[in-house]
């Protein structure tokens, strides 16, 4: 073997190393989304994710105003219990908290279970079908292990910028590992937990048909934002697109839990 042609193949053997030991990782550490399917590479256990969580869900809610008691508490955490009962439930630890907090029109869900919804969100939600929304796509991300595979799919890029020892051309490589993977990755993230959201309120027996309305709220009272493509989350149009088109089918999964008769 020359030298001249020495530094050309080594980048490559690298490569073709470093691909081997992912194909053979993700062989015996892939995860399987609920209802959607789609197969993932997740380095982190089910138990993995509940002690995150316990351990995040502990410094958040330090300094946070709960709402323990009252209609709209009582509301959130029914919504709760009828969405956990019929998700794919890997043994994950349930439990939801109302943040007092009406300017924040937001919830959000920890690895293993660990779900807050902040009050500013229930007057945009209009009941009880609306929660739903919001909270069953925040168990979508749970059950579909979204917050660890992040945490795979970051430190799987540090490795690879490290290992191929990129110099000058790594701080590219970081920007362009979030514009052209981790945003996009953010958005399927996003619109696979809307997925699972929507077969799960239908299986509890909430009107899929929501589940669009709700978004069409939202975009309303946002005013706007970034160019999709420079967001973790997809456009409101998109979603509402999405929505619609999986509405049949969860319309069906709602009709066999009862829903239909209920009208």
């Amino acid at each position: 073997m020359s030298t001249a042609s020495y530094p050309k193949s080594r980048p490559a053997r690298l490569r073709a190393g470093l691909g081997l030991a992912l194909a053979l990782l993700a062989s015996v550490a892939c995860r399987t989304a609920p209802v959607t399917g789609r197969r993932a590479l997740n380095l982190f256990s089910t138990q993995d994710d509940i002690q995150l969580g316990q351990e995040a869900y502990a410094q958040v809610l330090a300094d946070a105003k709960r709402i323990e008691k009252g209609k709209e508490h009582d509301m959130v955490v029914r919504v709760m219990q009828k969405l956990a009962a019929v998700a794919d439930d890997a043994g994950y630890a349930w439990e939801v908290t109302l943040i007092d907090d009406p300017k924040t029109v937001n919830a959000f869900a920890l690895p293993g279970g660990k779900m807050a919804v902040y009050s500013g969100i229930l007057p945009v939600c209009q009941g009880e079908a609306g929660l739903a929304v919001v909270m069953g796509h925040e168990i979508g991300h749970v059950v579909a292990g979204h917050g660890t595979e992040r945490m795979t799919s970051s430190l799987g890029s540090e490795l690879v910028i490290s290992f191929l020892n990129l110099g000058d051309y790594a701080q590219l490589a970081q920007l362009g590992s979030e514009y052209l993977f981790q945003r996009p990755f953010g958005r399927l993230h996003e619109s696979e937990a809307d997925e699972i959201g929507l077969i799960y309120m239908a299986r509890a027996g909430y009107d899929p048909r929501e589940a669009p309305e709700f978004w069409k709220r939202m975009s309303a009272g946002s005013g706007g934002g970034p160019p999709e493509f420079l967001s973790t989350h997809p456009s409101h149009e998109t979603r509402i697109e999405r929505l619609q088109e999986k509405l049949p089918e969860a319309l069906e999964v709602w009709r066999q839990a009862g829903g239909g008769a209920q009208k």
